[in-house]
């Protein structure tokens, strides 16, 4: 389970190759001999495309009689009802990609049959049943706004974008269980500050309840987040022998270097 690092087959640097990279390097420098120009005109392109372009999608109106009305009211007061809906739907996503993560890489902890770390089984399962949970807990606010659960918000489509390489990376049989760990910690650092989002847009819009539901569900994510921390610490130092550890061989176990 520890970080394996070998020295194998790779042609991608050009060292392997110094004739071809001096021969590369001078056609390059013969064929463009101080050309003038930089990214401006991309840069400017780029521009044009963004003020031509709409906005990925929108929050739907309330497909229902009382939404309607819940969402009337909250804007009369104040309140950013529309805004707050986004953000729940996104990570209403992201709680769901996160469930998915944790199914892969159970899976890929089950295939590898490697119990050198302090990671189990159990710890992962609860980590995936506590991410579902929270997207229970999630949805359940979007209906108590008036909102769709099942409708996909902007930020939500970002957020399945955004989350597409984790999986990508998760479900690929060639990661290691600690590539697959990195990518998960990448998702937990974002849940975290997900989370830390919806409490102050809940405690902004009212919602004490919400508020309530949202801290419990932040204080389990920020021990997701220590959990993934130490097992990949301890995937990856774990792999160095003591005298090669910072401090020298009596620096002690990875666990102790902090």
């Amino acid at each position: 389970m520890e970080e394996q690092t070998h020295v194998g087959m790779n042609r991608t640097g050009m060292q392997m190759s110094p004739f071809d990279a001096n021969e590369m390097a001078s056609g390059v420098s013969s064929m463009m001999p101080g050309l003038p120009g930089d990214e401006s005109a991309l840069a400017e392109l780029r521009g044009e495309y963004i003020a031509e372009s709409d906005q990925i999608g929108s929050v739907p109106m309330p497909g229902t009689i009382k939404g309607a009305v819940t969402t009337s009211i909250a804007a009369l007061a104040g309140d950013k009802p529309t805004l707050f809906l986004d953000k729940l739907g996104e990570r209403l996503a992201f709680e769901r990609t996160g469930t998915r993560l944790y199914d892969a890489l159970i899976a890929k902890f089950d295939a590898i049959e490697d119990n050198s770390l302090g990671m189990t089984r159990d710890d992962l399962l609860q980590i995936r049943n506590e991410e579902a949970q929270h997207f229970a807990i999630i949805g359940r606010a979007i209906e108590a706004l008036g909102g769709d659960p099942t409708a996909q918000t902007p930020c939500a489509d970002l957020a399945g974008v955004e989350s597409a390489g984790l999986m990508q990376v998760v479900t690929d049989p060639r990661t290691t269980l600690a590539q697959s760990l990195h990518a998960i910690l990448i998702g937990e650092l974002a849940d975290n500050s997900g989370w830390e989002m919806l409490i102050t847009l809940a405690d902004a819009n009212g919602k004490d309840t919400m508020v309530t539901d949202f801290t419990m569900a932040l204080h389990e994510e920020r021990e997701h987040l220590q959990k993934v921390q130490g097992w990949l610490e301890e995937a990856t130092m774990g792999s160095l022998a003591p005298s090669h550890a910072p401090g020298g061989a009596d620096a002690g176990s990875p666990s102790q270097l902090h």
